[in-house]
């Protein structure tokens, strides 16, 4: 398996995988798939702003799965702390796709100096929290029926891991990710 910057190119793969987890999973809270031009937009809007996208294929060139960290909010208090998403091909899932993604982004997401990164679960999905806790991400709490989808309520699971120094110092205003939302 080989992980890389995701590109254009993955968009008709990336748009499969997500339709698949809006259409027949709880990770996301969307009930109709957005078609490959609003996941191009999407893209575009993420890593505009410096935040790493990252596809993860087998040795035939397929794409497994990607990820990407995010704003959590956009106030700027909030610019040392991102949010991760995966998400996985059918195929892919419970073979160490999600944890090895999730490690790279921890890591990239740490070089750029972010502080904090959170992952929302949405329906509380036990496989997710699990490669979650075992990078190190610990609870943060959980809003109960959150969303209703599937004929059923959900939960919305938060956890948190620090990134880098944490809190344990003052970052640098006048450095990425510092320079984000500054208004």
């Amino acid at each position: 398996m080989i992980i890389r910057d995701a590109t254009q190119a993955d968009l008709p793969a990336i748009t499969r995988i997500y339709a698949d987890s809006v259409l027949h999973g709880v990770a996301s809270y969307e009930l109709v798939a957005p078609d490959e031009a609003e996941m191009g937009r999407r893209m575009a809007a993420i890593t505009k702003d410096g935040y790493p996208y990252l596809a993860a294929e087998d040795d035939a060139g397929v794409l497994l799965g990607y990820a990407y960290a995010s704003a959590f909010r956009t106030r700027p208090a909030y610019r040392w702390l991102v949010e991760d998403s995966i998400y996985l091909a059918p195929e892919a899932r419970g073979k160490g796709v999600g944890g090895a993604l999730l490690a790279t982004l921890i890591a990239r997401c740490e070089s750029l100096g972010f502080r904090q990164m959170v992952a929302v679960i949405g329906g509380a999905h036990p496989a997710s929290i699990a490669v979650h806790q075992k990078a190190g991400f610990t609870s943060a709490g959980m809003i109960r029926g959150s969303g209703h989808k599937h004929g059923r309520w959900l939960d919305t699971v938060f956890l948190q891991r620090p990134l880098g120094e944490g809190t344990a110092t003052d970052p640098d205003p006048a450095s990425y990710p510092g320079t984000l939302f500054a208004g």
